[in-house]
């Protein structure tokens, strides 16, 4: 609007100024003229640079100051041809007012400006009529603009549910990035997808699903604020363009609508950063939806385009492969002495900008700051290489290397086809390959998640759940996600205590992994009573602080190398711990 108007205030003060210094004649006030003419390029060049940022009331000043100007050079120009040319101003105020302004608006300043033209020209000495032409002009133009502006309107808006299209939608994020440019202030953008919408469509009909997304545009439209954009972007998606919000305060604002609404949905949040295009704002928004969807849906991910102190020191730390892995025996309870069958890999990294984070902490930052893939397949190819390099030095070795994967790695297609990748270039055995995938990352309706471990348990991989009795645990996804370990919680072995019964759940647990034939391992031993609790239930393997905490490979090389042993009957490594699976 103000870019529109200025450029028909300096169009028209030019040109006012070209004929009042060329035309001839001295009637009227030429001056006067010539001044206005040069007030109406000053306030045109005042709307093209600062427009923006006037209140929108002061733009209808501007348009009435703009037709008084008009009246001014008609009336006051050299020579009667002039002012009845210059009437043809007129129009400008007209297409201007209907192409910015609502109806009643509108058409106050066309009809102002018709009034002041069927004034100023009989004010001239010209018969009454005179101005019907010029008025009849005005008006028409004024009216056929704001039809053509309506009707281009209505294809920025969804027919349904009367939100902005997609088209609309990316109309408003231009001038919205433009503003948080100049302001400074922040502007989050939200895309939110209504989960399983298809099933609606499919077993209750088009005019079901039409009616579920006009419900959930009027209760999301009852939660925003005037300055907040509501937009269906394509189909069940719908897009949020938040100015002056900050991230945590649109994911608040995204938690808000989900629970006004009955269906789950997935959604995606980001945050313009200076530079950035519209285009590349909707791909990271894009992104974060993909990526709530792929780890289960119902939930909200953050795309941020910042990246803490945190982020960035573990991006180069990836890069530089300065992570260290560390394994933690897992020990058979059914031998004497609790003999190490298997280690697990474990992620040991310390931060200079965050030195307390814990483990789980560094996976949740490279899970929102999409580093989760380059650090699984670190950890994943230097266990392999380190488990490959100890038993290569100890051929009487036939240990389990156990790996931790991130639910939104195993939900990525390519994913198995990167670990087959892994154990070709490490020479580590898949039958001896056991990837640990936790309950609550993994929802079973991620078809690709399923497929992923299906691929890899007919390559041999086995898998395990971790955390098993927390989380999404229950029986019916045992069936649903294949699976050949269960790794019960730490939680349930600490209850055990000499003061107190064993948990009635671990007895359950025991017995059921017994009837599905899947092997448990207890995690988080750490007294010998809990590891004879585990023995008497039937347990078979377990891993804790009991047995041994974890460390590097070399260490692990270091400690069978006292012996040198390389007999598999040889008592020294029997001694050590080590034994054939």
């Amino acid at each position: 609007m103000a870019r529109t108007t200025g450029a028909f205030y300096v169009l028209g003060g030019v040109l006012g100024l070209m004929i009042t210094a060329v035309a001839p004649g001295h009637d009227g006030n030429r001056a006067l003229v010539g001044i206005a003419a040069a007030i109406s390029v000053l306030l045109g060049l005042t709307l093209l640079a600062w427009g923006p940022r006037m209140p929108h009331a002061l733009h209808h000043l501007y348009l009435a100051t703009a037709t008084v100007l008009v009246a001014i050079a008609v009336y006051d120009f050299p020579n009667l041809v002039g002012g009845i040319t210059l009437a043809s101003f007129f129009v400008f105020v007209a297409c201007d007012a209907a192409l910015f302004f609502a109806w009643p608006q509108a058409m106050a300043h066309i009809g102002f400006a018709m009034i002041l033209c069927l004034l100023v020209l009989p004010a001239r000495g010209l018969p009454w009529w005179s101005g019907l032409i010029p008025a009849g002009v005005t008006f028409g133009a004024g009216v056929v603009v704001g039809i053509l502006t309506r009707l281009a309107s209505d294809a920025d808006i969804d027919v349904l549910t009367g939100l902005l299209n997609r088209r609309g939608f990316e109309k408003q994020l231009n001038p919205a990035i433009d503003a948080a440019s100049r302001s400074g202030n922040g502007l989050s953008l939200v895309l939110v997808d209504l989960d399983r919408f298809q099933k609606i469509n499919d077993h209750l009909g088009h005019r079901a699903g039409d009616a579920v997304l006009q419900r959930v545009a009027d209760s999301w439209l009852e939660l925003l604020s005037p300055d907040q954009a509501l937009a269906r972007f394509g189909g069940d998606v719908f897009a949020l363009l938040l100015p002056d919000t900050t991230e945590q305060a649109a994911i608040l604002l995204t938690e808000q609508l989900r629970a006004a609404v009955t269906m789950g949905c997935s959604a995606g949040v980001t945050s313009w950063q200076p530079g950035e295009s519209a285009s590349l704002l909707i791909s990271r928004a894009d992104v974060g939806l993909y990526r709530a969807k792929q780890a289960g849906r119902n939930r909200t991910v953050l795309e941020s385009s910042r990246q803490l102190p945190l982020a960035v020191e573990l991006r180069e730390a990836i890069d530089r492969g300065a992570l260290d892995v560390h394994y933690q025996p897992i020990v058979s309870l059914t031998e004497d002495g609790g003999q190490a069958v298997g280690v697990e890999a474990l992620l040991r990294w310390s931060s200079n900008a965050q030195p307390e984070v814990t483990t789980e902490g560094l996976i949740r930052v490279a899970e929102e700051y999409d580093l989760i893939s380059d650090l699984d397949e670190l950890v994943l190819r230097r266990a392999c290489a380190d488990a490959a390099r100890l038993q290569e030095s100890f051929e009487t070795l036939d240990l389990t290397l156990n790996v931790n994967v991130s639910g939104l790695e195993l939900a990525e297609p390519e994913y198995a086809e990167r670990v087959a990748g892994i154990l070709t270039e490490t020479g580590w055995p898949a039958q001896q390959l056991v990837l640990e995938v936790t309950e609550s990352e993994l929802a079973a309706e991620s078809q690709t998640a399923i497929a992923n471990l299906h691929k890899l348990r007919d390559r041999g991989v086995r898998i395990a759940i971790d955390d098993f009795g927390t989380g999404y645990s229950s029986l019916s996804r045992l069936a649903t996600i294949p699976s050949d370990i269960l790794k019960v919680d730490q939680s349930f072995v600490a209850a055990i205590r000499s003061d107190s019964p064993a948990p009635p759940l671990l007895g359950v647990i025991a017995a059921l992994s017994k009837s599905l034939d899947l092997q448990v391992i207890a995690e988080g031993v750490e007294t010998e009573y809990q590891a004879a609790v585990l023995t008497e239930l039937g347990f078979a393997l377990a891993q804790g602080y009991h047995y041994s905490d974890s460390h590097p490979v070399s260490e692990l090389i270091n400690d069978l190398n006292g012996d040198q042993p390389r007999d598999p009957d040889d008592d020294a490594m029997a001694a050590k711990g080590w034994i054939p699976l």
